[in-house]
């Protein structure tokens, strides 16, 4: 999913997410997950990595994109290629729990 690039006040994108395309079958592998206290909150955090096959589609992912996953928003912040013959991309994901 993408967001509608509009910013607020404060540079951030805000506006309705826009679906892509169909789904896509991934692998998933949790990686960390963490707790912060920051303003007077507990923030926490999980990190996972997503393995989908390349095709033109996933290709065209980018970090302004978003990934839900069993009901979990995951905001991506990286994304290599992997496995033999660039086969797979490997999307690093972060998402608020």
């Amino acid at each position: 999913m993408r967001n509608e690039v509009i910013e607020d006040e404060y540079g951030n994108v805000v506006g309705e997410l826009i679906a892509l395309g169909s789904p896509v079958y991934a692998s998933r592998n949790d990686v960390s997950d963490a707790e912060k206290f920051a303003g007077g909150t507990i923030e926490s955090t999980l990190d996972a990595r997503f393995t989908v096959r390349s095709s033109p589609f996933t290709r065209g992912i980018t970090p302004g994109d978003r990934l839900i996953n069993e009901g979990l928003d995951f905001d991506i912040i990286g994304i290599k290629q992997a496995g033999g013959r660039r086969a797979f991309l490997e999307l690093s994901c972060k998402a608020r729990v």
